[in-house]
């Protein structure tokens, strides 16, 4: 059931605009019944005037709102000093806690309810906290009761944060396992709103699961939603693309937004960790912002994300809705401001690509941006021909791009190219191989290897076909599982 607040905005420089807090109202469910906007510098005890603020006062007398929220964030001392001022049913609410109340309702994971929690009790013990202190010195059963509840908080803020701790490995155990299958991983990151969404649709082979891939990756989402609505991937989506043969898959990851503090932003550690740890990173940027607020939305976003570990590919969005010139001056404004970043970061940035994820402009310029941005490397291999040399091309066929494969009674021949990691582990393997003369009665696979020659036999490929082609005839898999059982 909707509740009711009203709005309150002020700005130092400029008349404030309540569109964008009334957006975030109606996402936590809030309908805005009233408004109160100010210009001017901001007041130590109400934020608002002293004027105003008793103009606030007597509004929610008068429509008896459940909350008065504010477009910016509130001190503790603000907040306790509005709350003494107002009628005493109606809930004072800053935009960083009207932020975390949007994300508590969006959270499907136990990663990011952890990470909401853990943000809420940080915003909640400096208040708590302001409360305590400005409780009257006889009242000891009230400070008493506070201290009890900040202890408290103390206690769940340092069991969130070990919580927080163990996804956060988990998390990166499972994208180095995604590494070892063969995939480059690519993280979307950007402001809520830029189209992330949909761009992720575009990238997407398809929005389907294949079956069975629910038991390796049960982040994959079965589709991704393109609602224009703040914070609408709170929650990472994972979906699967290929780039020339190269399997990839792209994560959508929780869009920024204006006033959320610095220290809770590291609340997020596990989403802002997607991004940080992968293999490349598409920074998504609306075209269609004005100049001033494009250029500081970029500025955020970089200091959100901070230090990254793939190279960072800028997409410039929405250019359908903007004039050819302006697409030039957002282009030189990112360029400009990213050469500084990169030089400072020592990180790996691309000339941005100019895109319109709706209308479907720009895709194929961004997939072969994204194609020379991902590492890569080839090694030609030679291994003693025999069954086990069969099953190491198999499975290097299912890991990366093989070509030239070439025969000879003693020896089999081929290049593998794509992610180092896996090159480097078909070298290992090929390796191993060498070692082991023929391969056939010396060398014994791993069990992780013999699994994966089942799984290779079953879906075997001719050498000839072009990667990403399958065979799979019943004399072939018949032989090949033959020669599986014999091993095992």
């Amino acid at each position: 059931m909707s509740q009711t607040a009203i709005l309150a905005a002020r700005s130092t420089d400029e008349e404030p605009e309540t569109a964008e807090l009334r957006d975030l109202a109606k996402a936590a469910d809030y309908q805005p019944v009233g408004e109160i906007t100010q210009r001017r510098e901001e007041d130590p005890t109400y934020s608002l005037g002293r004027g105003k603020a008793e103009e606030l006062m007597r509004l929610a007398s008068a429509e008896n709102p459940d909350a008065v929220i504010f477009n910016s964030g509130l001190t503790p001392g603000q907040t306790l000093s509005l709350s003494e001022l107002l009628p005493e049913e109606v809930d004072v609410i800053d935009r960083t806690r009207l932020v975390l109340q949007v994300f508590a309702g969006t959270a499907g994971s136990n990663a990011a309810a952890t990470q909401v929690e853990l943000a809420r009790l940080r915003y909640l013990k400096p208040r708590f906290t302001e409360r305590m202190g400005r409780a009257v010195a006889t009242e000891v059963k009230y400070h008493s009761e506070k201290d009890g509840q900040v202890q408290d908080i103390e206690r769940r803020i340092q069991a969130l944060e070990r919580n927080l701790e163990e996804l956060t490995d988990n998390q990166s155990r499972r994208r180095d396992k995604r590494r070892s299958e063969g995939f480059d991983l690519v993280a979307l990151t950007g402001y809520a709103n830029t189209g992330k969404s949909t761009l992720l649709r575009r990238l997407a082979d398809n929005l389907d699961l294949d079956p069975g891939d629910d038991a390796q990756h049960t982040d994959l989402e079965s589709s991704a939603s393109v609602a224009d609505g703040p914070f609408e991937t709170l929650d990472t989506m994972t979906r699967r693309a290929t780039l020339n043969g190269r399997r990839i898959l792209v994560t959508d990851t929780v869009g920024f937004v204006d006033g959320l503090p610095h220290e809770f932003i590291r609340s997020f550690r596990a989403t802002l960790d997607a991004t940080r740890d992968s293999d490349a990173v598409l920074l998504v940027v609306d075209a269609s912002d004005d100049a001033e607020r494009f250029a500081d939305k970029l500025e955020t976003s970089l200091t959100a994300i901070g230090h990254i570990e793939g190279s960072l590919i800028p997409v410039i969005n929405k250019t359908d809705q903007v004039t050819e010139s302006v697409v030039s001056e957002r282009t030189m404004t990112a360029q400009e401001r990213l050469e500084s970043w990169a030089t400072i970061n020592d990180i790996t940035v691309t000339a941005p690509v100019t895109a319109s994820a709706r209308d479907e402009t720009g895709i194929e310029p961004l997939r072969e941006r994204l194609r020379e941005a991902l590492p890569a490397t080839q090694k030609r291999m030679t291994i003693p021909n025999g069954g086990d040399a069969q099953s190491l091309l198999s499975w290097a066929y299912d890991h990366c791009e093989v070509s030239n494969v070439e025969y000879s009674d003693t020896s089999l021949q081929f290049t593998a190219a794509g992610n180092p990691d896996i090159v480097a582990e078909v070298d290992r393997r090929a390796t191993r191989l060498q070692s082991a003369g023929s391969g056939d009665s010396e060398w014994q696979p791993t069990r992780h290897e013999r699994r994966d020659s089942l799984h290779t036999v079953i879906a075997a490929r001719k050498p000839s076909l072009p990667f990403g082609r399958r065979r799979g005839t019943t004399e072939s898999f018949t032989a090949g599982l033959s020669r599986v059982k014999a091993r095992s």
